[in-house]
């Protein structure tokens, strides 16, 4: 028998006569031993039999892995519904997606708030693929219902209340009569859409609409025409109907630990809660001031480019484009990529100006990076989501571009028009066409009846008055002249020589 045992052992692992002998060393017994040894065994032999079907002892595929952590984004909507609730949702849900979260958890306790800015947060939550509950943290008023029924589920701390939605204006006050008919209507189809196969829902907020509302399940009426709907946590999860079910919550959990342990189990989670942050709440105004911004950049920017060296214009001009990136990926736009496309752009204009002028190639494609990073910066652009460039999602972008650069030309001619010449404003146009004869080089400190043979200037030598970058002024013979180099830069004091002649000056190179 145990011999018998020993051969079918091997024939179940596939391995050799010595390892199974050495498998069943443990329960080898001489042949003397007791009858009852043996019968031990045989019944040991039978259960493995029963049990285990003939061939490999270990089941084929892949081992059973446990079962991974879910993660979890809190988001707080717990003031009023305004600019910085909007930026940090679509901030918080796109972060989610990238990261494959499983549930956003709405953290609420709000009175309400703007009713456009509720419209683009349900907007939001509709982009995410994952589940989304609210948990209404003491109250969820006005917009906050509406932002609530939004979600997949809602829960309830046990003093939670959800309710009174009815639409005002901006002061609080009733809206007329026929236009809040209309915004009723519109709130209530908007209801309809985002609660299709989740019971009650739908009813429940269209009572908390609309005072004309009567809402009744079966022959109990929920709530009369007159009052709006206000529940209380208890009331929400009051079951109606047949079969029974909730009239809108999911559940009451005593915190957001507990809640998160009921939807995913304890300890089976991980958990990311954001916060709103000074940048949100500064970005809204800088959101509201973008097209300003963005001119003055330009402004500045062009000023710079259009005068010796570097300085003030040019760091105003980065900053202030810097702050218009800054507001719109704190408003969850866009990204750092903008503003990186932005500044190769601007590096391949400098090129153009400093060191090959004349070649418009690097010119041209440095402004058209420049001018698609500032639309792209504005695009509202989501996860594996393809780029739908509609008129829609380009006319915000398109207007605040279109309003900087008219903004920047505007201011532009002021300064040519009202400022003083010469200073720093010198260098941006050539003074002695201002002064009366377009396209006339003549010396900039000599009289306009003073004509010089502007011919015999090429040859001779001079000094570069101010830095050339690649444009400025330089002396020759004791008077002074709009030049500009060919190549490259030099600094004030550099030894020139004129190689020719343009419609707005003399063209220079240095002299070794």
């Amino acid at each position: 028998m145990l011999a018998q045992l020993k051969d079918r052992w091997s024939e179940i692992n596939g391995k050799s006569d010595e390892s199974s002998t050495h498998c069943l060393l443990a329960c080898q017994v001489a042949d003397g031993q007791s009858v009852s040894v043996r019968r031990i065994l045989t019944g040991v032999y039978a259960v493995i039999m029963a049990l285990v079907p003939a061939g490999p002892l270990h089941a084929e595929g892949p081992p059973v892995e446990k079962s991974p952590h879910a993660k979890v984004v809190i988001i707080p909507i717990r003031a009023e519904i305004a600019n910085p609730e909007l930026y940090i949702l679509r901030r918080g849900v796109k972060a989610a997606m990238d990261q494959k979260v499983d549930t956003i958890v709405l953290d609420m306790e709000t009175p309400g708030g703007r009713l456009d800015v509720t419209f683009e947060m349900l907007k939001v939550l509709e982009k995410f693929p994952g589940k989304t509950v609210t948990y209404v943290n003491r109250e969820a008023i006005s917009a906050g219902a509406l932002i609530s029924a939004g979600t997949d589920e809602i829960y309830f701390a046990p003093g939670g209340v959800i309710g009174a939605a009815a639409p005002v204006d901006g002061s609080g006050a009733d809206i007329q009569d026929t236009m809040r008919k209309k915004v009723v209507s519109y709130l209530k189809a908007r209801v309809r859409s985002v609660s299709e196969g989740k019971g009650y829902r739908s009813d429940v907020i269209s009572a908390m609409i609309d005072s004309d509302f009567e809402f009744k399940i079966g022959d109990e009426v929920i709530k009369p025409k007159g009052p709006l709907l206000t529940l209380t946590a208890q009331e929400a999860m009051k079951k109606y109907g047949d079969p029974a079910q909730p009239l809108l919550g999911a559940g009451i959990s005593d915190n957001l630990e507990a809640l998160l342990d009921k939807l995913h189990g304890h300890g089976n989670y991980t958990v990311t809660r954001l916060e709103i942050t000074w940048s949100e709440r500064l970005a809204q105004y800088i959101i509201m001031i973008t097209p300003i911004l963005m001119g003055l950049g330009m402004l500045c920017l062009f000023i710079e480019f259009k005068t010796p060296g570097f300085g003030i214009f040019g760091v105003s001009g980065i900053v202030l484009i810097g702050i218009v990136f800054f507001g719109q990926s704190m408003a969850g736009l866009s990204g750092h990529e903008p503003a990186l496309i932005f500044l190769l752009g601007l590096a391949l204009l400098a090129v153009e100006v400093f060191f090959f002028p004349g070649t418009m190639a690097p010119a041209l494609v440095g402004v058209a990076l420049m001018f698609g990073s500032l639309v792209w910066a504005m695009l509202d652009l989501w996860p594996g989501e393809p780029v739908a460039l509609s008129g829609d999602a380009l006319l915000r972008p398109l207007a605040n571009v279109m309003a900087g650069v008219l903004l920047a030309v505007v201011a532009f001619l002021a300064i040519l028009r009202f400022l003083p010449k010469g200073g720093p404003w010198g260098g941006m146009v050539l003074e002695a066409s201002v002064g009366g004869e377009p396209g006339a080089i003549r010396p900039l400190n000599s009289s306009s009846t003073d004509f010089t043979d502007i011919n015999a200037l090429v040859g001779q030598s001079g000094i570069a008055a101010t830095a050339l970058f690649p444009s400025g002024q330089v002396t020759i013979d004791g008077k002074r002249y709009e030049a500009k180099l060919g190549v490259g830069y030099a600094d004030a004091g550099a030894p020139v020589k004129v190689i020719g002649l343009s419609e707005f000056g003399l063209i220079v190179e240095v002299l070794s």
